[in-house]
């Protein structure tokens, strides 16, 4: 790889007269691995579970809080990701984070009681949590308004890849013993050290730099990135949109900062409540209840998550700046309104055949995936101004894990007081989440980050906005 923390070169070469397409792509690409470690520890659970469940002696709210230990560590390590990234940059938080998943795999591969376990989860949850606010943010703040949408959502494609990896990780190590869970977990060591290594080459945010009058440095990256006019016009901008900005924690109730606040919040919100990580984290469980014979199989059969998965956020990647934010999530939360009805209604009924189920679950994977998945995070990471997008994405950032630690730890107490009708629950929530895009969200494909901020700023109303609007 070159070396990406060098000094920036002159702003005159030809290089920086065009920019650099593959260096953005190489720097985002990067910033993304992280969501690769964060799909591989969130989703390692599904394989451990049981396993970890049959060792501890644990009861069903007990095996829930075995999986809601890393989310609750999320939700803190969102908390304060934004403030230390304000204050110390985007780059040496996300270089904490890879420490973090250093030491979770090494100690959650070690426990002799169920409490180490939990607090080494938790640590990797501190590390998840910073790194999918920071990574998106980064990737958003670097990179050029027309490939923006698909850089970020690089960040999904690593955490589907993550999730991915787990699955097949599970499904190797399932039948190796009584201690398969440790080396479950103990397997992200290695990638966990190698994307620390690769972050000390990555720049530091330019609209971070500019936030901290390093002008020269931020317009140097810029012209690497997208050339000498775009780092001129684009550094323009961002002191402009500076110049209105206090920065302050007071600043998220302004009438520029507060409606996109809520907006996205209630959005995160509602992208985990509609359920998806019931399945991620409890596939394996979901198809014992749906009949399959052995974990052995059913841990097998959760890799057809992990690929629909792969597969659709690979569709999303492709078409997010084409067909833009809202569509795509208007068209995946209804296919997950349908598909959890279906599951409410049959997961468990004997007369379904076993390939309907596992079908109806990829159907539900799949529409994720597609809408809701990648393109949440691409928006939060575009709709909040420069100088207040650390904290403000925390609060955003904080409500999804908040949300995905209740779900994770009711599931599987909801699942033995209500069988299959429990999926009606995530249904009702996924056509909320439809109805609430189709209301209230604005698009945003297209747009600069400035150009966004600007909309907040003149907004009268939260009623959708086209990419041609506000100019």
């Amino acid at each position: 790889m070159a070396d990406m923390s060098s000094p920036e070169p002159e702003l005159t070469n030809v290089a920086n007269t065009r920019g650099n397409t593959l260096y953005v792509y190489i720097v985002s690409g990067v910033a993304a691995v992280g969501g690769l470690l964060f799909g591989f520890d969130t989703a390692i659970i599904s394989g451990a579970i049981e396993h970890v469940r049959a060792e501890f002696r644990l009861t069903a709210l007990e095996a829930g809080w075995a999986t809601t230990s890393l989310l609750v560590g999320c939700m803190l390590g969102a908390a304060a990701g934004g403030t230390i990234s304000d204050r110390f940059g985007r780059k040496p938080v996300l270089l904490l984070a890879a420490a973090g998943y250093i030491v979770s795999a090494v100690f959650a591969g070690l426990p002799r009681t169920f409490t180490g376990l939990v607090i080494a989860r938790f640590v990797g949850g501190l590390a998840v949590g910073i790194s999918s606010m920071i990574a998106p943010m980064y990737i958003a703040e670097i990179a050029p308004a027309r490939i923006r949408g698909t850089l970020v959502t690089l960040q999904q494609m690593a955490i589907v890849t993550g999730v991915l990896l787990a699955n097949i990780t599970s499904g190797l190590l399932v039948d190796i013993g009584k201690n398969n869970w440790r080396w479950m977990f103990a397997s992200a060591a290695l990638p966990s050290l190698l994307l620390l290594i690769a972050l000390i080459a990555v720049p530091e945010s330019p609209r971070w730099l500019a936030k901290r009058s390093r002008y020269d440095r931020a317009k140097a990256i810029l012209a690497r990135v997208g050339g000498r006019r775009h780092a001129e016009s684009e550094l323009q901008e961002i002191k402009t949109s500076l110049a209105g900005e206090s920065g302050s924690a007071l600043e998220l109730f302004s009438p520029a900062v507060f409606p996109a606040l809520v907006i996205g919040a209630i959005l995160a919100i509602l992208g985990q409540l509609s359920g998806i990580n019931t399945v991620i984290y409890y596939a394996p469980s979901i198809f014992l209840k749906a009949g399959f014979p052995e974990a052995s199989s059913a841990t097998w059969a959760t890799v057809l998550v992990g690929l629909t998965n792969f597969v659709s956020t690979v569709v999303s990647l492709a078409v997010i700046d084409k067909v833009g934010r809202r569509p795509l999530l208007m068209i995946g939360t209804a296919g997950m309104t349908i598909s959890m009805a279906l599951a409410g209604t049959c997961m468990t009924s004997a007369g379904v055949p076993l390939f309907a189920k596992i079908a109806i679950v990829l159907f539900y994977i799949a529409s994720f995936a597609v809408g809701v998945g990648g393109v949440v995070w691409v928006v939060l990471s575009e709709i909040f101004p420069t100088k207040i997008r650390g904290l403000a994405t925390s609060v955003a950032v904080f409500a999804v894990w908040g949300s995905c630690s209740l779900v994770s730890f009711t599931f599987l107490w909801l699942l033995e007081q209500f069988s299959e009708r429990v999926f009606l629950i995530y249904s009702a929530l996924s056509l909320v989440m439809f109805l609430f895009v189709f209301w209230v969200l604005p698009e945003t494909r297209g747009r600069s980050l400035e150009d966004i901020e600007r909309m907040w700023r003149g907004r009268k109303s939260v009623s959708p906005a086209s990419p041609d609007d506000h100019k």
